[in-house]
């Protein structure tokens, strides 16, 4: 097995259909291989004037910038580490979690994870695979509601991560039965993932 990035974004806790999809996929696997950021228990920074003015900092940067800049390497290093992450990416309001994109904010760096050429933006982290569990209270799958796929596609794209496979468990608000076959489809579609 490949080294993995577990990346939870749930705000729910126990209660998250990704968190239980993806811990029951992960425990399949030799932990000692896995790497678990949950980004709702342990929350980023938001992209601010201060953590945009760290990141592109380039010398005499204060102390409080040297914090952003250090956590930013770190969780850069966690993806370079990796051979595949998992991200869970539950639809909030037609979008990712905060605490999702909170995370993209502090590893899309210039000159780092990505940089711009004469023939447009090339990404710097690659040779990595991504697979992204996406849980959804209604259908949206290939409709025009989905703003998860373009996006998750777009921003991993755009650092270089081309190989994105996503999971989809809809309709889990939708009664009992309903939500009961996402989660069984999602759960089937993670037994065809391999890492």
């Amino acid at each position: 097995m490949s080294q993995v990035l577990a990346l939870k974004s749930s705000i729910l806790g126990d209660y998250s259909q990704s968190g239980k999809l993806i811990d029951a996929y992960l425990n399949k696997f030799d932990q000692d291989k896995i790497t678990v950021r949950d980004l709702a228990e342990s929350p980023l920074p938001v992209l601010d004037l201060s953590v945009a003015t760290a990141l592109r900092a380039t010398d005499g940067v204060t102390e409080e910038q040297q914090k952003i800049i250090d956590l930013s390497d770190q969780l850069i290093e966690e993806i370079k580490a990796a051979d595949t992450l998992i991200i869970t990416a539950p639809m909030y309001n037609f979008t990712i979690p905060t605490q999702l994109k909170n995370w993209f904010d502090l590893i899309a760096r210039a000159g780092v994870t990505f940089k711009y050429t004469e023939a447009g933006v090339q990404g710097l982290i690659e040779g990595k695979k991504a697979v992204v569990i996406t849980t959804r209270g209604g259908i949206h799958k290939d409709a025009a509601s989905d703003n998860v796929t373009p996006y998750l596609k777009t921003i991993l794209g755009f650092v270089g991560i081309t190989d994105v496979e996503f999971v989809y468990a809809e309709a889990l608000a939708m009664g009992e039965e309903l939500a009961a076959q996402g989660m069984e489809s999602a759960q089937s579609q993670l037994e065809a993932v391999t890492l």
